[in-house]
């Protein structure tokens, strides 16, 4: 009797245009069960089209559900590694910011004249290199030089720009000299215009001898291995 019962609903609920996986879970039967039911059962056509979106927007959701949790996954990730990473490295002592830096120099900055300058678009990076300046190599103000290269395109945010790298170096913009406008044609497409600030150059004046400690402390770097 039970079974009948549960037969009978199985039928309505397949012409109304349930699907056998929806009935099945309605009555808490198998969807073979459902399936020998209804199976001598024609849907219209527009009753199939709608059991089509019903299976399309699911999917779409499951999805969207399944990109969000990856997402949030990758967050916490990035939150675990980035806690775990500032509890490893400490506290800085001055002879490992001046690996830090040495290491830097070694990759970015310039050799071909006997001058220390360096070049960086990332402030974070830029701050840590001006606080080792400072702290380790001694440097004074009056002794730092400011350039800052951008496409031409920027030249309208001149005296913006040279107000957002006086902010992250915490040096005056007198110290800056007169802006390298590159007139290469930009491919790249900013998604916001504004928040660009281009490549900030740091150069030491009278620095020909930080510039050979530092090929020295390069070597010693090469033989430290």
């Amino acid at each position: 009797m039970a079974k009948s019962l549960e037969r009978n609903k199985a039928i309505n609920l397949r012409k109304n245009g349930e699907s056998i996986k929806k009935i099945a879970k309605l009555l808490r039967v198998s969807k073979s069960s459902v399936s020998l039911w209804c199976e001598n059962i024609r849907l219209t056509q527009r009753q199939k089209e709608k059991l089509h979106e019903r299976m399309v927007s699911g999917s779409y959701f499951g999805r969207m559900a399944g990109a969000r949790m990856q997402h949030e996954f990758r967050i916490k990730r990035a939150i675990s590694a980035e806690i775990s990473g500032v509890k490893d490295i400490g506290k800085l002592s001055d002879r490992e910011l001046l690996i830090a830096l040495v290491a830097l120099y070694w990759g970015e900055g310039a050799k071909k004249k006997r001058e220390f300058s360096l070049n960086n678009s990332d402030p974070e990076m830029v701050k840590f290199l001006m606080k080792i300046f400072r702290k380790v190599l001694k440097i004074e103000e009056s002794r730092i030089v400011l350039r800052v290269g951008i496409n031409v395109i920027h030249k309208g945010r001149d005296k913006e720009i040279k107000k957002y790298w006086s902010e992250v170096t915490g040096v005056s913009e007198v110290f800056f000299r007169k802006t390298t406008f590159i007139k290469a044609k930009n491919r790249k497409k900013y998604e916001n215009f504004k928040n660009h600030y281009g490549t900030i150059r740091i150069n030491i004046k009278k620095s020909i001898d930080i510039y050979y400690r530092m090929l020295g402390l390069i070597k010693g770097l090469i033989e430290g291995v």
